[in-house]
């Protein structure tokens, strides 16, 4: 058995973020008999301030002698002042997708993530990403060799079959954290252009973006939908596996996806998918489980979703071929080892 640190924009341990793949993976190697350190960064992350940078010297000089230094890509380029050190330790970085992908950022913001991150993979013994397609992100736009990449996608975990609302009125779920990137925004106007059909749309997410979760419940006012859409909020355990279990379809108008775990969350619950091609977003999907827009799409992705709000037999159709789908899908143990191995071949 192996001792690992894994350095993670803090706090880890919250319900909400982005970190339901690190916590899981701890979780795995853990109950396989690996000790795990969680060393959380503070600052501004992926974009350091002197706040980040200082926090990861610190958290740097507290990994334990023996232990494989675990990076979370959010946290890397706080990293850059001791690239050196990193590749002395034997480094691997957990790159859920590069942060200078995010739709978030542009102009100066996004060649300096993307500087700075070359500048670290280079200096990574290893690189664990959560899809093919980041993998091929990281070959043809960060020069990384594809040996030193190794791909272990998210486990899902058991979930009971949902037997859909069984209702007149077609219940769409859409479960991501408030963020432009998460693409909100589209799926309302998406959504809006189908007023005579019967639906309601529910968004269980974190409040990430302050201003935009409030420019979401303006432009639901302003389409008309305010009354069709509700914005649960986080949403954790019985509360979202209740509103997943009377879920009909699952919809997320993402800009870009690492993996899409809440896809896959759906696919393994038997519900059909609408979503967005951003990033590995569409890579679980097929023709029989859900469809597929272009990202930003909403006209396409409205008239997709017409099809399946009107017609609840080939929603029946494609339910059974989600619930399929989704028991292919590997569970967090195995991946958990798929971890450790890659982790392995690096020291």
């Amino acid at each position: 058995m192996s001792r690992i640190a894994l350095l993670v924009p803090g706090p880890f341990d919250t319900v909400s973020g982005g970190y339901g793949y690190d916590r899981a993976i701890v979780a795995g190697l853990r109950a396989a008999g690996h000790e795990v350190d969680v060393l959380e960064l503070t600052g501004r992350h992926p974009l350091p301030d002197e706040a980040a940078a200082a926090s990861a010297r610190a958290c740097w000089a507290r990994v334990p002698a023996g232990a494989v230094p675990v990076i979370d890509g959010l946290g890397l380029p706080a990293f850059a002042p001791i690239a050196p050190d990193l590749a002395a330790r034997g480094t691997v970085g957990l790159i859920h997708h590069p942060t200078a992908l995010e739709p978030e950022f542009s102009g100066d913001d996004r060649e300096t993530l993307r500087r700075l991150e070359r500048l670290l993979f280079a200096e990574l013994a290893r690189i664990v990403v959560t899809s093919n397609a980041t993998a091929d992100r990281l070959v043809a736009d960060f020069a990384v060799p594809r040996q030193k990449i190794a791909v272990v996608v998210p486990g899902t975990a058991d979930a009971p079959r949902g037997p859909g609302s069984g209702g007149p009125t077609c219940a769409i779920l859409s479960v991501g954290v408030i963020t432009p990137r998460k693409g909100h925004d589209v799926l309302l106007r998406a959504l809006a252009k189908l007023p005579d059909l019967d639906w309601h749309l529910t968004i269980a997410g974190g409040l990430r973006d302050i201003d935009y979760g409030a420019s979401l419940r303006v432009l639901a006012g302003e389409l008309g939908i305010a009354a069709r859409a509700t914005f649960a909020g986080e949403v954790v355990g019985e509360a979202l596996e209740a509103l997943w279990q009377r879920t009909d379809i699952f919809a997320l108008a993402t800009k870009f996806e690492g993996y899409g775990m809440a896809i896959a969350e759906a696919l393994k619950r038997g519900v059909p998918v609408a979503v967005t091609d951003g990033g590995a977003a569409a890579a679980l999907v097929t023709p029989r489980t859900g469809v597929v827009a272009a990202v930003g799409d909403d006209a396409a992705l409205s008239r997709a979703l017409r099809r399946m709000i009107f017609d609840p037999i080939l929603r029946e159709e494609m339910r059974a071929a989600a619930f399929e789908a989704g028991r292919a899908l590997p569970d967090w143990p195995a991946q958990a080892a798929l971890f450790a191995g890659a982790l392995a071949r690096s020291v």
